[in-house]
Formats: C-alpha cells, sequence, structure tokens
C-alpha cells in the first residue's frame, strides 16, 4: 500500500515566528531585512526537498507590532529575487484583496511565475488590521464578510485577467511578422459590485496555467471562500481533534462546490518545540519564554483583539469578559483564545504568556514528533504542514535532521520533487484556460 506523501511549506518569518525571536543568539537580529538570511533558509528547505517557502505581510504597524513586523521586505519583490537562485522550490507570497486592484495582482503573480517557470503561488488576505484602512485611499476598514465577497469578486476578476491570451497565443513568426494570433485573446470586460475591469492582461498565460491559491480562511465565511477558490489551505488546527473537524469541513465545502477534494491540500500550522530528551526540550521551551516580558506578551495578546489595552486588567484575575472585542479582525484566533480560557480558567497572565509563547500540540522529542506528525496524515487531520520555526536557528537544522529524517524513512516524505512546478509537487494539476474548450 502506498503511504501518503508529507507536503511540506515553511513560513519564513524574519527571525522567526516568535515575537521575540530576533533576541536568540542563535539567529541574525536583523533578519527581517537580510537577504543572505532568506537565502540560506530558501536554499536549506530546497535541498531537503521542501514544496514552498511562505512570506507573510501585513500593511500596517504601531508602537504595539511585533518587532520584526516594522521593518520586513515586500513578498513579490523577496520572492523575485529568490527566483533565480532556486531551481524548484515553490515561492508563494501574501498580498491583500482589500487594498490593492486586480489588475496589478495579475500581473505580479503572473510576473513571478514566468520568473521562477512555473514556481508561483498567491496567499488571498483579506487584511484583518482595521488601521489599514488609515494607509490607503479607499475608505473605512470593510467589515469581516464583506472583505470576503470583496475577495471573492477580486479572483474571480483576477483568474479572467490570467486567461487573457491562449496558451498558443503567442507564435512569434519571424518569417510572416506576426507577434501574436489576435483571435486567441479574451477582453474580460468584468463590471461588478466591487471592482471592474477591462483587459486583457499584458501578460502571457503562465507556466502553471495560473499561480496556485493559497488561503488561510478558518471561520464560516472564511471557509466557504477558501472551499470556492483555495488549492492550499493553512490553519493553526490546535488539538488533533479540532484539526480532523476543519480537515473535514473544509473538504467537503470543496466537494459541494463541485470540485475534487483530493486537488486541495490542507496543512496545519507547525511551530515545534522540541529536543533529543524530555530534559532538552523543556529547556529549549524555557529558552523562548525568557524572551518575553510580561507586558510585551500582553501587546502580543492584543494583535487578536483589534489592539484592545490588556493592561487594564489585573494579570492574575481570570481572562476578562471581552464581548465581541477582537470578533471581526483574527476572528477565529480570538474566538479560540476566550474559548479556551474559559473552559481551563485561566489568568489573563497565563493566556498572554501562552499566546505569545505557545507549547502548541507539538511540543515533545524527536521521536514523540515523527509519529505525531505520520499520525496526523494517516488520520485524517493534515496533508502535510506549514513549518512555522519560533526561531529559524539551530531548531531550523533540528527539524530537517532530526524529525523529517524520521519521516522520510518511514516512507512518508521524499527529498524528490515531483516535476519542476509548483502545482507538480503538491499533486495539482495544470490550471486549463477558461476557454480551452
Amino acid at each position: 500500500m502506498t503511504k501518503k506523501q508529507l507536503k511540506l511549506g515553511v513560513l519564513l518569518f524574519g527571525a522567526g515566528a516568535h515575537m521575540n525571536s530576533w533576541k536568540a543568539e542563535d539567529v541574525e537580529p536583523d533578519a527581517s531585512i537580510n537577504f543572505d538570511h532568506y537565502v540560506n533558509l530558501t536554499k536549506k528547505a530546497e535541498k531537503n526537498g521542501a514544496d514552498f517557502v511562505f512570506i507573510a505581510d501585513g500593511l500596517y504597524i504601531d508602537e504595539k507590532s511585533i518587532p520584526h513586523f516594522v521593518n520586513r521586505f515586500e513578498p513579490i519583490a523577496l520572492l523575485s529575487a529568490l527566483a533565480p537562485i532556486t531551481s524548484k522550490i515553490g515561492l508563494v507570497g501574501t498580498l491583500s484583496t482589500t487594498y490593492s486592484e486586480p489588475y496589478n495582482v495579475a500581473r505580479q503573480f503572473a510576473s513571478l511565475d514566468i520568473i521562477s517557470k512555473g514556481r508561483a503561488g498567491w496567499n488571498v488576505v483579506t487584511s484583518p488590521l482595521q488601521g489599514s484602512a488609515g494607509n490607503y485611499n479607499k475608505g473605512n476598514h470593510p467589515e469581516h464578510d464583506l472583505r470576503y465577497d470583496m475577495a471573492n469578486e477580486y479572483l474571480e476578476v483576477t483568474k479572467g485577467l490570467w486567461d487573457s491570451f491562449d496558451d498558443d497565443a503567442f507564435v512569434r513568426d519571424r518569417e510572416t511578422g506576426v507577434f501574436y494570433d489576435k483571435d486567441k485573446v479574451h477582453v474580460l470586460n468584468h463590471k461588478g459590485e466591487f471592482f471592474n475591469s477591462k483587459g486583457p492582461l499584458n501578460i502571457q498565460r503562465t507556466p502553471q496555467g495560473q499561480p496556485v491559491i493559497f488561503q488561510a480562511g478558518a471561520s464560516p465565511k472564511g471557509i466557504e471562500f477558501a472551499a470556492k477558490h483555495g488549492e492550499v489551505i493553512f490553519n493553526a488546527a490546535g488539538t488533533l481533534e479540532k484539526a480532523q473537524e476543519y480537515y473535514k469541513a473544509v473538504k467537503d465545502a470543496v466537494k459541494a462546490n463541485g470540485r475534487d477534494p483530493e486537488k486541495v491540500v490542507i496543512l496545519p500550522s507547525l511551530s515545534p518545540i522540541t529536543g533529543a530528551t524530555e530534559e532538552e526540550v523543556a529547556a529549549n521551551y524555557e529558552k523562548l519564554q525568557q524572551l518575553i516580558s510580561l507586558d510585551e506578551a500582553l501587546d502580543y495578546l492584543a494583535r487578536f483583539f483589534d489592539h484592545h489595552d490588556f493592561k487594564q486588567y489585573d494579570p492574575d484575575a481570570p481572562f476578562p469578559d471581552l464581548g465581541e472585542v477582537g470578533s471581526d479582525g483574527f476572528r477565529s484566533t480570538s474566538d479560540a483564545i476566550k474559548a479556551q480560557a474559559k473552559e481551563e480558567n485561566l489568568t489573563l497572565r497565563e493566556v498572554a504568556l501562552q499566546t505569545a509563547t505557545p507549547k502548541g500540540n507539538f511540543y515533545g522529542t524527536y521521536d514523540e514528533l515523527a509519529d505525531k506528525l505520520i499520525y496526523w496524515l494517516e488520520n485524517d487531520a493534515a496533508d502535510g504542514f506549514m513549518l512555522n520555526e519560533q526561531v529559524f536557528g539551530d531548531a531550523y537544522d533540528e527539524f530537517f535532521d532530526n524529525i523529517l529524517s524520521k519521516i522520510a524513512e518511514r516512507g512518508y516524505y521524499s527529498y524528490e520533487y515531483e516535476g519542476d512546478t509548483l502545482r507538480d509537487h503538491l499533486g495539482l494539476d495544470f490550471k486549463e484556460s477558461r476557454y480551452a474548450k
């Protein structure tokens, strides 16, 4: 019986996902804008057969923002620079549908897909932070469900623009002087509720047909959107049971949309805290905890609650009743935090420190984590994982050398790439043009 193969993405988050990862001694403090750092991480991921690297993004900062959010590269520029110095690994970037225009974004990702010879992916986000509106001339920040309605039309426009030319439209015949076949050009002429775009796009179809669409919706509206458009979907997951519930909900919704659930890849977030022994695991977790103060943890927690002021409360009292605070931005995350605090009767201090430095579901020795990842893979909780290292120092090497290697030895992971494009790696089909038939 063929074993299910683990798909792997690597979230490149400056010095790491921990808000104070830049303080760790085994990583460069300027990692968020250190190009050599990104090159090293990406090449190491490619050497170990990772399917893609992923660049997150945000459009608003203030004095409470995570340090490496304040000073970081724009994703498309960074990925375009990484493209010619890599050859196989996918290149995925975040770009907002709320604060951009479909025509520009279609050009950017089509260009990246051609530059990289078919390795581009777009993480579609709707921008959760209300402060983003102050940086753009687009009016007030739309509420949660409206942002997804806008994103749905946005994707329809972008996909239509990517199909502006047939695959064989550009003949470039020097003898006849015909550069492209004008009968194989399609004008979109989209006039919708939120967007107008005539087209055609001024770039040919790409090696993948269209770049791969990534999504991370966890709210009901987000799952609905992901089921319609998403090809790779990642989530915070939490426990095995919640991951299985999410996996089933998304796959069922994909099927209800007339799509093949086997052609949608679900990747829970993986932030391992590990070591060779239980003592090493505990020591490594202690190192992470020492990177952060209570005030910093409260600021970090506030990100998920529209920058609510948690310092007004007694940190050793039960987590405050916030009502609807935080429900519009990071809706699924804030709801999960409130639910856990209530279920476990946690204090504000406990919630803040756990949120900023979570043990998470992947806390244990190398052997324990390898077993757990395989179990999730085999039991309908994941198709793979999004590696989200707390600190991109020694722990990054340890994951490849001591966990991924064990999974490969047991036949659940291959270091060899399938084909040349990101779609090939992920087992996704070439995206045919809507005009192909």
